[in-house]
């Protein structure tokens, strides 16, 4: 079931959908809506324009109700229609970012009710063509989606578990489709794991109270956080808006509350005669990708090997990086040269592995501690609880997944829309060595480290000022590990317009950064293959240090902007967006 959050601080103990107040004029698009429009920011053909900084205010003060808060009120609406509902010919859990067997808590769930009453289990995937193109999914994305639901099938056949997968053309459609799936299957009871994101938990609030209309009894648990979102407040009761207090009130939370790091059990057998009574539903074909969505066969190949699909990649993967990598993790981190992280992301975001299941055996690993013994450990356990962190946010400030930021202030920001430069970004030929060799990573893996992501986002945002949005968008339709609420945290910090970011006149050196975490210069050798032949410290900055030559001839561009100017165009424009004096 839908665990308990605590109230809202905004709500002063009255439900927003009934509160009679004085409402702003909430209804028109921001003032620059059609640049943001004009540059694809904005969908047209799934969302309306850019909304005003008045209707994210209406969000921050209770004005209009939360997707959560909809979508509980709806589970509570129907609390005694749900609760009348008995099970009848089969159990079904509907798959959606959670491609995996073991930890999955609405999976346990359904099989415990199919188990307890004698009945088939049976598993449901649908893919919807409109949401990956609203949601940006990446053509890598998706193609390692649809390997972990031909490894997942695989898996739940050995299990007698069919996996049903069809395509659902119209993403309004698919919570009809899903009742009537369930009827034609004789099912009234209906599982799957909540996703925070605002369409997402309409699309549920609608199929809370659809399938309690027609007899079925649906319910939604939270899987994809270790702790779930609501459950940590300030002090003051509020939502934390700062990472550090944030992870210090996880740990105790979770050290009180063990059985939240407890991962589930793995599904047994199916319970009931599946093979006799759905038997066709075992043969389903894994749906291939939307054109727009497909891969070359190099492509695909080249993925397959740097990402093997599945849940048992996922865990392999994890313990080998537990073994070998953890303990130096925190000294390691930032080295753009070596492989020292765990690359583990893909899987988080797929679903094959859960963030619980990390944690856990990583706290196993550091002798049962979350924050004490090998620091190694603790980093990276930190590390893992930014997700969290991240997802706690969207769920609280839901306007940051309608293409607004954090701080709604920034919007107003005069940003440019300069296309030769997102260009250069974008292919990688900004003349600044460490931003291509990051920018050439990821057309090249659909993968780029940590460290990189915050220097590019940097210079994108404040070295060209460019829309920070244009960024996010770009990462979101080329990584293979795209998860709305990191990489909009992610865009936040880097351009200091989110949650908890870097403030915003601190602004990312490029030289530096290069300097400090590829001294020898091996990431920007690896993947600017121009500056191979450059000795020494010049590999940072060829036209400064005597590498012209070398870097003319071989076709490396000189830089687009200088850092020193842009830096202080920059810091004007931020200060006067925020009001600062």
């Amino acid at each position: 079931m839908v665990q308990k959050r605590k109230p809202s601080s905004s709500h002063n103990g009255t439900d927003a959908h009934d509160a009679k107040r004085e409402k702003p004029d909430l209804s028109s698009p921001h003032p620059n809506a059609k640049q943001a429009e004009d540059s694809g920011i904005v969908l047209r053909q799934f969302y309306p324009p850019e909304m005003s900084n008045a209707r994210c205010e209406a969000y921050n003060n209770g004005t209009l109700e939360r997707p959560i808060e909809s979508f509980e009120r709806a589970y509570a609406e129907t609390l005694e229609t749900r609760k009348s509902i008995k099970p009848n010919a089969a159990v079904v859990h509907w798959f959606k970012s959670d491609l995996r067997l073991h930890d999955n808590r609405a999976l346990r769930a359904a099989y415990e009710v199919a188990h307890d009453h004698s009945i088939p289990l049976i598993t449901l995937y649908i893919l919807s063509p409109q949401d990956l193109t609203a949601h940006l999914s990446s053509p890598a994305r998706m193609d390692l989606t649809l390997r972990t639901l031909a490894q997942l099938q695989k898996d739940l056949g050995e299990l007698d578990i069919p996996l049903y997968m069809e395509t659902q053309e119209n993403r309004k459609d698919i919570p009809g489709r899903v009742v009537e799936l369930c009827q034609t299957w004789g099912a009234h009871n209906l599982f799957a794991n909540v996703e925070y994101e605002v369409d997402e938990l309409r699309r549920e609030a609608k199929l809370v109270r659809l399938c309690a209309d027609s007899g079925i009894k649906f319910e939604a648990l939270h899987d994809s956080c270790v702790v779930t979102p609501g459950l940590l407040t300030s002090q003051q009761g509020k939502q934390y808006a700062v990472y550090s207090p944030w992870f210090r009130s996880w740990t105790a939370f979770l050290q009180e509350n063990p059985e939240y790091i407890e991962p589930s059990e793995e599904p047994g057998s199916n319970p009931g005669n599946a093979r006799k009574t759905f038997q066709d539903l075992f043969d389903s074909q894994v749906p291939a990708a939307p054109e727009n969505k497909r891969l070359s066969d190099e492509r695909r190949k080249h993925f397959r090997e740097l990402y093997p699909e599945g849940e048992h990649a996922a865990l392999s993967r994890l313990e080998a990086f537990l073994e070998e990598k953890a303990k130096a993790y925190d000294d390691e981190r930032n080295s753009l040269a070596g492989q020292t992280t765990s690359v583990l992301s893909p899987y988080f975001a797929s679903g094959s592995l859960s963030a619980r299941t990390a944690v856990s055996q990583a706290k196993r690993a550091n002798r049962n501690q979350l924050d004490r013994n090998e620091i190694g450990y603790v980093s990276w356990i930190s590390e893992v609880a930014w997700r969290d962190f991240y997802k706690h946010v969207l769920v609280h400030w839901p306007f940051i997944c309608m293409n607004k930021c954090f701080k709604p202030e920034f919007t107003n920001l005069e940003w440019e829309y300069d296309e030769d430069h997102f260009r250069a970004w974008s292919e990688g030929k900004t003349g600044y060595p460490i931003v291509d060799a990051a920018m050439r990573q990821i057309n090249s893996e659909a993968w780029m480290h940590n460290r990189a992501r915050m220097v590019v986002s940097s210079f994108l945002s404040k070295d060209l000022l460019i829309d920070w949005r244009r960024g996010e968008k770009y990462f979101m339709e080329n990584l293979i590990d795209g998860d709305f609420a990191s990489n909009h945290g992610g865009w936040g910090f880097g351009s200091s317009t989110g949650v908890d970011p870097q403030p915003y006149f601190r602004i990312f050196s490029p030289l530096r950064q290069s300097e400090r975490f590829d001294p020898e210069g091996e990431y920007i050798r690896r993947w600017v293959p121009e500056l191979r032949d450059v000795e020494g410290s010049a590999i940072h900055e060829p036209y400064g240090r005597g590498a012209d030559k070398i870097a003319s001839k071989n076709g490396y561009p000189r830089p687009i902007v200088d850092h020193k100017e842009s830096r202080e165009r920059a810091l004007d424009r931020y200060k006067r967006a925020s009001g600062a004096k």
